[in-house]
């Protein structure tokens, strides 16, 4: 309900109003923008320490599994062709976590705040069907 006060507010107040609200809600979407930009990097970093620990781990057991498996080959088959055997599953493997990782960092790149984009169209889209065209983040030129 306008009290006495509010109706005789002129138009240089309301354009100012309408400019410091605009401004809130772009404020708010750069901050819903980083928000999501540190949650995404913060998975991609978790990743890539999780992956480079793993992988360390895992090159010393692969190393003691893959001269316990040619010595035992080496039983029955001759000394190079254990070897190459064993080279061959190593090879077999390695593409095995490399597609894995490939999918993984495709997953979490690029790092883009889609919600945030989103919310801004939402948002623009909003005000030009109020009929205010104009309250955009240029309106504080006005």
């Amino acid at each position: 309900m306008p009290t006495r006060e509010t109706e005789h507010v002129g138009i240089g107040e309301a354009v100012g109003e309408v400019a410091d609200h605009a401004k809130t809600i772009a404020n708010l979407e750069v901050r819903l923008a980083l928000a999501e930009l540190k949650e995404k990097v913060a998975a991609l970093a978790v990743g890539i320490g999780a992956a480079v620990i793993a992988g360390v781990l895992l090159l010393f057991a692969l190393g003691f599994g893959a001269a316990t498996v040619a010595a035992a080959l080496e039983l029955v088959l001759p000394t190079w062709l254990s070897l190459l055997i064993v080279t061959l599953l190593f090879l077999l493997v390695a593409g095995a976590l490399g597609a894995v990782a490939y999918m993984a960092f495709r997953r979490g790149t690029p790092p883009v705040p889609q919600q945030a984009i989103e919310e801004a169209k939402l948002t623009t889209e909003a005000l030009k069907r109020d009929g205010h065209p104009d309250a955009g983040p240029s309106a504080d030129t006005a």
